[in-house]
Parts: C-alpha cells; sequence; structure tokens
C-alpha cells in the first residue's frame, strides 16, 4: 500500500526501531508509526529472530502520514538527522544487519527521491565518511510484538532509553522544532524549540 487519499507510508530502518518511532511520533502529519521488521527472507519473523542477524530483516518503522502536511522528502531530512547513515549494519553498540541504514521505497518517485536527497548529503559533505544507507523497493512489513510499540513512551527511565533515545528525541526536537505536532516553527532569534 502506498497511499490511500493523501495519506502515504513510509518504511524507514535506521538502527533500534524504538528511537526512530519515538522520534516519528512527534512530527506533525505522522498519523501512525509502527515498529517492525522488513527486508528479509522470513515470514512474520519474531524479535528474537531478528536479533539472530539471520532472517535478513532491519528494525524499521511504518509511516503513514498526510503528505499535504508533510512531505516524503521532509521524513527522509528528519531520518538522516536522527542515525548514522554512514555506518554498515550498525548504531552505535547495536551491532547486526538489522539495524542497518535502509530506505524501502513504496513508489519510484520515493525511490528518487531517496537518491536525490543522499545524492546532495554526499555532496555537502554532510557526514564526513561515505553514506551506506541501502535504497532498495518494499516487499514487506511485519509489525513487531506489541511491548515494542511505543517503547520510549513507556519507559523513558529505561536505561537505554535514556542513553541512547533521548537525546535522539532532543536532537530531532533541536533540529527540527517546525515539524512537532501542536508546534508552529518560532520566529528566527527567538528561544522556543531549543534545548540544552
Amino acid at each position: 500500500m502506498a497511499a490511500t487519499g493523501k495519506l502515504e507510508v513510509a518504511t524507514l530502518g535506521g538502527g533500534c526501531f524504538w528511537c526512530l518511532e519515538a522520534v516519528y511520533s512527534e512530527v506533525e502529519g505522522v498519523e501512525q508509526v509502527l515498529p517492525g521488521y522488513s527486508g528479509g527472507h522470513v515470514v512474520n519473523p519474531t524479535y528474537e529472530q531478528v536479533c539472530t542477524g539471520t532472517t535478513g530483516h532491519a528494525e524499521v518503522v511504518q509511516l503513514t502520514y498526510d503528505a499535504r502536511v508533510i512531505s516524503y522528502r521532509d521524513l527522509l531530512e528528519i531520518f538522516f538527522t536522527i542515525h548514522d547513515p554512514t555506518t554498515p549494519d550498525r548504531q552505535g553498540n547495536d551491532v547486526g544487519p538489522q539495524y542497518r541504514s535502509v530506505i524501502f521505497y513504496h513508489t519510484p518517485e520515493q525511490e528518487a527521491t531517496a537518491r536525490e536527497v543522499i545524492d546532495q548529503l554526499e555532496r555537502e559533505e554532510v557526514f564526513g565518511a561515505p553514506i551506506v544507507t541501502q535504497v532498495v523497493p518494499f516487499e514487506a512489513f511485519y509489525p513487531a510484538e506489541a511491548y515494542h510499540h511505543r517503547y520510549f513512551e513507556r519507559n523513558p527511565h529505561q536505561a537505554y532509553c535514556q542513553a541512547v533515545i533521548a537525546p535522539k528525541v532532543a536532537k530531532f526536537r533541536r533540529a527540527h522544532a517546525h515539524r512537532l505536532k501542536g508546534r508552529r516553527a518560532a520566529p528566527a532569534g527567538t528561544s522556543e524549540g531549543s534545548g540544552p
């Protein structure tokens, strides 16, 4: 499914899906965020299977968003702000193919946009290292088990959430304050949306 009326779907993997879910849940125009698995050869895998690194799946979020409010390009700009796309099969201490940087495109337009964004980031040498993000066609999405849903929201004081997820959410809020649900962009020079 690529679109329903003005609602469209994006599927992105950038390390632990708890991190991406926590950020995209705050984005204006994103109607639903589901953590899950894509890109592998096992049908309906379990978290334990994916963690072995042998199923081929990546931890992903599947976003349903209102394209009248936020564009696919905007979603990708956030994506590249909140993870390191230069480390193959790794995000920080999370290591394995399930943590790879990957964009599963649903339409030729999404593929073209993803490649344009990556090309621009490479030309501007934003990361100082080659981007290894895979851009591959979407085939299937398997929702993660219920206990993964809204993980950061339900476990804000858990050690991983404090050490890894909270800083990514804070970085997103600083870099994309104008994209927060219920917020309007603050005029230049004001402190609204800036954090420590």
